[in-house]
């Protein structure tokens, strides 16, 4: 038991360390929804995904999506702390507990887990957010996140998202449509880019304006 734990340790930190180098060709998320598609029979369209390296990313999308998610990711090492206490204390206050996770847990969740609150699951998260802050570095981390974030229903990462609602390759995304990618991540299956609700369009525009405010020296230094 202990040497298959021992050997199970050492693939998983294996594989995450090489996808600093290699660009992984899917991910948990991303599989899962293909299959769920196959199993009900009900996705008239397949799943799409198209990698975009880093340097073909306008600079506004990654802003644009740091600004939504995780303001403080340039800083921290996996886990917002400042967040974590605030969401205690509303949870204290309310009852209801809101999400903290930042974007290196996202990467880790989406690439290799399952969605879901079971503990086990957040240890493991856990355990792949401290394998991925130790050996990728912050713009790495952005790069993965920007592929293999889901967008649509069926649409994972920026690429695919960029010609399936704006009908152009991402390196010409502007950004107001770059916010308004990152506006709907939080439930993009609810909230939908390419028939925007009030909500999603009044949460872009907040997107894009704290976007320059933070302007692009924020992630000058990944």
């Amino acid at each position: 038991m202990a040497m298959a734990a021992l050997v199970t340790i050492a693939l998983s930190a294996l594989t995450t360390v090489s996808l600093r180098w290699l660009d992984p060709p899917t991910s948990s998320f991303i599989l899962q929804r293909q299959l769920g598609g196959w199993l009900d029979g009900k996705s008239s369209q397949p799943v799409t995904q198209e990698w975009v390296p880093w340097t073909d990313i306008p600079a506004s999308v990654p802003l644009a999506v740091v600004a939504a998610e995780d303001q403080r990711f340039p800083v921290h090492r996996g886990f917002d702390l400042v967040e974590i206490r605030h969401a205690l204390a509303e949870r204290g206050t309310t009852g209801r507990m809101r999400g903290a996770s930042t974007i290196s847990q996202q990467v880790a969740k989406n690439l290799f887990l399952w969605p879901g609150r079971a503990w086990v699951r957040k240890g493991l998260e856990a355990y792949f957010t401290v394998l991925i802050e130790l050996s990728w570095p912050k713009r790495r981390i952005l790069e993965v996140y920007l592929n293999i974030a889901q967008f649509g229903d069926t649409t994972f990462g920026v690429g695919a998202a960029s010609w399936r609602f704006f009908f152009k390759p991402p390196a010409a995304l502007t950004p107001t449509e770059a916010a308004l990618l990152a506006a709907v991540l939080p439930n993009p299956i609810r909230m939908r880019v390419d028939a925007p609700s009030a909500y999603v369009k009044q949460r872009a525009k907040q997107i894009n304006q704290q976007a320059q405010r933070l302007g692009t020296a924020h992630l000058s230094g990944l």
